[in-house]
């Protein structure tokens, strides 16, 4: 098995890859014996949006459109998700960047679309200079870009739509272009929910504060590894982020393969933040989604902050 966050279930040494034995020799997710309880629904934040607990990830080493989930090709990924859906999940984490939109469509045409929820993610840095002369061109590719994403996926809305990997405090300035956007996206009913994903602990305090952002996606988990700050840096402005009203979604749960040996405490770590309305995790086989199954129903969640 791999690393088992958003991006990364693959490990990323023959120790973790070790660690990862028993996953692959558990009970066929095909019996229904084997099936694990399915994860809770619960409430996104203020946003009216309904996802479970877990979220299926589609990210693992994603860049240039593709990830480990796409490259595993239609005939694997299409039935992952499918599995994913039977055992109750409702979230499904995408985004332009992993190439992803496409596969997880002819997935969706065997779900009920008013039963999950639907993430994705504008990958703004391919759209050139984000200088002063360019605003109103940035935003007008970022209204085609929403438009694509909904072609893509065959569906007339998305759940939530993120700005993807923000790193400096003062992204609002320069996304700005984007914001309006979503904000139109949103008058329309194509977006429920906007927010963004942050790599870096300046850009996740500003969306703490943030009147824009409906939802963040933060790293976190036990060791602070692959976190934009110390574990208790990353819970503080978790905290004030639900003080104000934010969704948090939890991503990099075992630290890009580098805990996955101890993913039962990083599972139950982030069952019991306080600060997580979900989280997401990205997976290569049916036991892999089980496995965290069983692990979220044996340390069930620790009400929000």
């Amino acid at each position: 098995m791999r690393s088992i966050d958003r991006r990364l279930f693959l490990g990323t040494s023959a120790g973790v890859a070790a660690g990862l034995t028993g996953m692959t020799q558990l009970q066929s997710a095909e019996s229904p014996a084997a099936a694990p309880p399915a994860p809770p629904l619960v409430p996104l934040g203020n946003t009216g949006i309904q996802l479970s607990r877990l979220g299926q990830g589609t990210g693992v080493r994603g860049s240039n459109r593709q990830s480990d989930q796409t490259r595993m090709g239609y005939e694997k990924l299409v039935p992952l998700f499918r599995h994913a859906y039977d055992r109750g999940i409702r979230f499904f984490d995408l985004a332009d960047l992993y190439g992803s939109h496409v596969y997880f469509r002819e997935a969706l045409k065997t779900m009920a679309r008013d039963e999950v929820a639907i993430l994705t993610k504008i990958w703004w840095r391919y759209d050139g200079p984000t200088d002063e002369s360019t605003p109103p061109w940035r935003k007008q590719v970022a209204l085609t870009t929403i438009e694509r994403f909904l072609h893509e996926i065959d569906t007339d809305y998305l759940d939530v739509v993120l700005l993807h990997c923000l790193q400096k405090a003062d992204w609002q300035q320069e996304l700005q272009p984007y914001m309006e956007a979503l904000d139109e996206a949103k008058q329309k009913g194509q977006v429920r929910a906007v927010g963004v994903s942050c790599h870096d602990l300046g850009a996740l305090e500003t969306a703490a504060e943030s009147p824009w952002v409906d939802v963040i996606l933060a790293r976190i988990n036990p060791g602070g590894v692959k976190m934009d700050g110390t574990q208790e840096e990353i819970l503080g402005v978790l905290r004030r982020a639900k003080k104000n009203g934010k969704a948090v979604l939890g991503m990099k749960i075992f630290g890009e393969g580098q805990l996955v040996d101890q993913r039962e405490a990083c599972i139950q770590f982030a069952q019991e933040s306080g600060v997580l309305d979900a989280m997401t995790i990205g997976f290569d086989t049916p036991a892999q989604i089980d496995e965290v199954l069983e692990l979220i129903h044996r340390h069930p969640a620790k009400q929000l902050a």
